[in-house]
């Protein structure tokens, strides 16, 4: 069996006196590409936001490459290798495409190699590469989603985490973005994917949980999961 890059263990997170999270199990073995759906509101962004010390747990354990990451910055877990696209982009909008995406290798000195992966991304995105002068902040949000996800790759990540990737995209857009999921990850980047486009995460999923209410409801192979009558009343609008 693959080894286990990361494990969530009783996982609680909780705003004010609510609490989002309420005990919850996962884990993402090396290779994997794992989803984790929901409808919006469940806990998944909670879960994620924990996971790369954004926010405080109330209680739980999060082990990455088997050592407690518990109260590390982000900075150091970029460094050991887990990198986040958070929902929202959070691109840099007053600097260039370029630009931001060497802000992506920032913990890197190499700096052929980085040139090298630069072009990588271009490759991966050929609309960035035509704009890649182009201010941050006057791109569309598909274009500043797929440079969210090409700064995140530039730091050479073990394992990806994507938040909502494809929120407020147009369906062009979405089948793009789900396209270089598919893509990063057949180049070997373990990936946790958080989506609430339910039907196409599980797709091209290997493993998936579903969240509901703070709590993981059923978990399994992707494939079952698409075909189980409970997840496609819920979630596939049947």
């Amino acid at each position: 069996m693959a080894q286990t890059l990361l494990k969530v263990q009783g996982l609680k997170v909780a705003y004010g006196g609510i609490q989002a999270v309420k005990g919850i199990d996962l884990e993402v073995r090396e290779g994997e590409l794992i989803t984790l759906i929901g409808s919006n509101g469940a806990g998944k962004t909670s879960t994620m936001k924990a996971i790369t010390g954004s926010i405080d747990l109330l209680e739980g354990q999060i082990e990455y490459l088997g050592q407690t990451i518990r109260g590390q910055g982000a900075w150091d877990l970029v460094k050991a290798g887990l990198a986040m696209v958070p929902e929202g982009r959070g691109v840099f909008t007053r600097m260039t495409i370029t630009e931001n995406l060497q802000m992506g290798a920032y913990i890197r000195s190499d700096r052929a190699d980085i040139a090298a992966d630069i072009d990588k991304v271009f490759a991966l995105f050929p609309r960035l590469k035509e704009r890649r002068d182009q201010l941050a902040g006057t791109m569309s949000g598909g274009e500043q989603q797929m440079l969210a996800m090409g700064r995140a790759l530039m730091s050479r990540p073990k394992v990806l985490l994507l938040d909502e990737p494809s929120m407020g995209l147009s369906p062009i857009m979405v089948d793009k973005i789900f396209e270089v999921v598919r893509d990063v990850h057949a180049q070997g980047v373990t990936v946790l994917l958080v989506e609430q486009n339910a039907s196409r995460a599980l797709k091209i999923a290997d493993r998936a949980y579903v969240m509901e209410s703070g709590l993981l409801t059923m978990q399994g192979a992707a494939r079952d999961l698409l075909v189980d009558p409970r997840v496609r009343a819920a979630y596939l609008g049947e």
